[in-house]
Parts: structure tokens; C-alpha cells; sequence
């Protein structure tokens, strides 16, 4: 993710430097969706659900996870969201098991305009639905006309996505392993609903704003890459090779 810094960067290094970024995030994003397509039969609803999500055997603790899940879905029954009260168990068997990563990005005000701006680093996941990030966020900042049931399934294969995660731990202690951080957190652009982040161990950083102005205004588009740090390239956070200095010093 952004490492908050602001480096020295001339609009003619900016060409090359996007071109490196891109590359990089591309094998990373590729490397990642191999490493959860993988890895699928452990994000599996059934795993936690049980039959209550298709599953073909009654599964310890079910019936608590699905009233945790219905507790979770509540708030999303008012505005913004303002989904169906009634929770239909028959949703879960919607849900599946092929995950997919969003790219992560946010909105960046520079003199008065918006520019959305997007790590190379850092991705959301979601079981795959009818609608994307950007649709999601367009529909809560009242720019899109929501479909109900789109919309509704976004926000059930978020919660249980949250479910799968808190009852198995060790999926988060893998990504650690293979270099990445897993991790569920709030945004404010989803009005409450919690998402699932995988960020690389590499970091990307946000230019001056009259760099992003001046490419912005030669491209017409009012969106930006974050660029990556080329030193963290070089010498790459390792977390294994540092607990084993820690181990035999």
C-alpha cells in the first residue's frame, strides 16, 4: 500500500517508471489468483455453513455462524444499502466458491477535483458477484440506480467471506507466508460494510499533486496509479528471513 511518502519525480521519469509499475503489479495480481484459486476449497461457505450453503454434511457450529451472519446482515437493511429485512438462507447456496480480485482504489481531491486513484499493491477480494467495486460505490453515493438483488448478493458474499476468515486463521498466517497481508477492514466508501484486502509486501506511493494534475490533464482522465517503490523492489521485506535473524542472533 501508499507508504505516505512523497517522492522527487519529473513528468519525463513518469512514463518509464508506470511502465515498471505496471508490469509488476500485473505478475503480482496474476501470482495472487493462482495462489486463491488454489487455495478455493478452503474459502469454500460450505466449510462453515454447512448444508445451509449447499453443502452435502452438517458442519460443527453451523447453526451459530448462520445467526452471526443474520446479525451481521441487519445493519444493511437501512439506508444506504436498504436491502430486504428478511434474510433468505437460500442466498448462501448463491454465494459459491470462485473469488476474484477488485483493484483497490480511492478517491484523491486535488484543488477541488476528484481523481480516483489505484494501488498497484493491493487488491479486494470477494466471492465473485453481479457487480464490482466501482458499481457498489457508485450506487452508494446515489450515482447508479441499485439492482436489489446484485446488491444484496455483494454484501451477503462480504459477510460471509468475514465468517470463512474468522474460522480459519491460519488462512491469514499463509498469505503472511507467501509474502502478502490478508486482512479485513472497514472503508469508509462502503458505509459500514467490512472487505477483505490482500497487499503485497512491496509498497507504492502517491506523487506530488502537480505530477498527477499535469498526466491527468494530458491523458483526460481523471484517474492515477500509484507508483512503485523501485527501493523495495530491490531489497523486498522478507518476513521469514527476518525471524530467523531475530531466531539466531
Amino acid at each position: 500500500m501508499s507508504d505516505g511518502s512523497t517522492k522527487t519525480l519529473t513528468l519525463a521519469e513518469l512514463p518509464e517508471l508506470r511502465r515498471k509499475t505496471e508490469a509488476v503489479s500485473e505478475y503480482l495480481r496474476q501470482q495472487m489468483a493462482a495462489h486463491l484459486e488454489t487455495l478455493r476449497p478452503l474459502f469454500a461457505p460450505e466449510r462453515v455453513f454447512g448444508k445451509h450453503a449447499a453443502g452435502k454434511m452438517e458442519v460443527p457450529g453451523a447453526e451459530r455462524a448462520l445467526a452471526e451472519l443474520q446479525q451481521n446482515y441487519r445493519p444493511f437493511t437501512s439506508k444506504p444499502y436498504d436491502l430486504t429485512s428478511a434474510f433468505d438462507t437460500s442466498w448462501l447456496s448463491l454465494v459459491g466458491s470462485a473469488l476474484e480480485l477488485h483493484p483497490w482504489a480511492y478517491e484523491h481531491q486535488i484543488q477541488g477535483k476528484p481523481i480516483t486513484m489505484s494501488s498497484p499493491v493491493r487488491w479486494v477480494i470477494n466471492y465473485k458477484t453481479n457487480y464490482n467495486l466501482a458499481q457498489v460505490k457508485s450506487i452508494l453515493a446515489g450515482k447508479e440506480t441499485a439492482r436489489a438483488e446484485h446488491l444484496r448478493q455483494f454484501v451477503v458474499n462480504s459477510l460471509v467471506l468475514q465468517s470463512v476468515l474468522a474460522r480459519n486463521s491460519g488462512l491469514v498466517q499463509l498469505f503472511a507466508d507467501l509474502r502478502c497481508e490478508l486482512k479485513s477492514e472497514a472503508h469508509v466508501e462502503f458505509r459500514g460494510l467490512p472487505i477483505v484486502t490482500i497487499t503485497s509486501m512491496l509498497t507504492s506511493f502517491r506523487p506530488a499533486d502537480d505530477l498527477i494534475s499535469a498526466a491527468t490533464a494530458f491523458s483526460g482522465v481523471p484517474a492515477f496509479i500509484e507508483l512503485l517503490d523501485l527501493e523495495a523492489v530491490q531489497a523486498p521485506k522478507d518476513g521469514l528471513k527476518e525471524k530467523l535473524e531475530q531466531l539466531t542472533r
